[in-house]
């Protein structure tokens, strides 16, 4: 039986991501209308720009970090081969990296959407 890994990889994929928007409460996640036409823009110290690049694909690369961390804590949790132990401690590590990006909410249309550490 001949699998397209890739076509078979999309679909789970693509599956994967719509549960994560139907528990996240559904619909897409908007970028705050200020930065919606901006730009991001990386300069190094002499003030040369290093990177630019659109507000919309900064803040799509910095959303999809959190999907996979989403999809990463449900397969921790559902790891039939780790402790509730390891689970409790790699949980901690993922409510950090959580807590890291929260330097990012500013990007969000709506504050409830933001990221939150382990104090949200």
């Amino acid at each position: 039986m001949d699998v397209n890994v890739e076509l078979l990889y999309d679909l789970v994929n693509e599956a994967v991501t719509e549960a994560l928007e139907a528990q996240a409460g559904g619909g897409e996640i908007r970028i705050s209308n200020r930065l919606s036409e901006g730009e991001v823009i990386f300069r190094d110290p002499s003030g040369k720009d290093v990177k630019v690049m659109p507000a919309r694909t900064f803040f799509k690369k910095v959303t999809s970090v959190r999907e996979k961390l989403r999809v990463m804590e449900q397969r921790i949790n559902n790891h039939p081969g780790l402790t509730d132990k390891d689970k409790v401690e790699l949980q901690v590590y993922l409510t950090r990296c959580y807590g890291s990006l929260t330097t990012f909410n500013f990007l969000f249309r709506e504050a409830k959407e933001g990221f939150k550490g382990s104090s949200g």
